[in-house]
């Protein structure tokens, strides 16, 4: 019979917290190792008893962030759960940087909070849809283009592993996908989530993403160079010369000096070298 996924509760309500705990305890694959109120407490328990999963909420005593950024720091086998009822984005980027491996607003219900917490154990991530939709929404820090740049380190099969992730496809359909067991792409996972710098696969996806719009942005601007090129071949022509608007020919008087390389006319501008 596999283990079960041992659970710390920590929440400065005493009756949202007691509600949790029974949920917890109403899954047969789960057990409660401990409970505490404050952000002390729940360094407390992550140093003692090592739960596998632990739930902390932003506003508790002493900060559920600071207190995830302490625990990754001396228990980094403690996977941390943000249950909150704060929705507020630059909450979840902060704790997201302290190592977070979920984000949930409190209102979810049971059965949502028993099958993240199963798979943050499976070494899987989950942020809300819509905190994670605002959260692409904010300006990206410096992290995640130190991250972008990473990508270029990637192996083919991790840059595989990074866009079906970007997808929102868990390990065991990445798995299936690629041909590949569930415990090989773990592998790749922890392999690439290395070289990007990031310590969970929201802040992966975050990154991917970002090369996403990046490789889109380049391609509009690659388009529009290769129509000014060929507007230039096809108008441009020896004893013809185009106003600024490009339309018509320019009057003699008004044709550019002959010999050597020409600047371009007015209201036309050479594209700027590629990113």
């Amino acid at each position: 019979m596999p283990e079960r996924i041992r659970v710390a509760v920590v929440d400065d309500h005493p009756l949202f917290r007691a509600g949790v705990v029974f949920t917890v305890r109403s899954a047969p694959d789960m057990e409660i190792v401990a409970e505490g109120a404050t952000a002390q407490e729940a360094v407390q328990i992550g140093r003692y008893h090592a739960p596998d999963i632990m739930l902390l909420d932003v506003s508790m005593p002493g900060g559920g962030i600071e207190a995830a950024s302490e625990i990754h720091r001396l228990c980094p086998m403690v996977k941390a759960v943000m249950l909150t009822v704060s929705e507020n984005p630059s909450h979840v980027s902060a704790a997201l940087q302290s190592g977070v491996s979920a984000y949930i607003v409190k209102g979810c219900s049971g059965a949502e909070l028993l099958q993240i917490v199963r798979g943050v154990q499976n070494c899987e991530s989950y942020i809300t849809p819509a905190l994670a939709a605002r959260l692409l929404a904010q300006p990206k820090q410096p992290r995640v283009d130190t991250g972008l740049q990473a990508t270029l380190a990637l192996t083919h099969r991790e840059d595989q592993v990074l866009q079906l992730l970007s997808e929102g496809l868990m390990n065991k359909e990445i798995a299936y996908k690629l041909r590949l067991t569930e415990k090989t792409v773990k592998h790749y996972m922890t392999e690439l989530m290395q070289k990007l710098n990031v310590r969970n696969r929201v802040e992966a996806v975050l990154i991917a993403r970002k090369r996403i719009d990046a490789k889109a942005a380049n391609e509009i601007y690659l388009a529009d160079a290769s129509l000014l090129v060929l507007k230039s071949n096809a108008e441009f022509r020896p004893g013809r010369t185009l106003d600024a608007e490009g339309d018509q020919p320019l009057a003699p008087k008004h044709r550019l000096g002959g010999g050597g390389a020409c600047s371009a006319p007015a209201g036309v501008s050479a594209p700027v070298g590629g990113l």
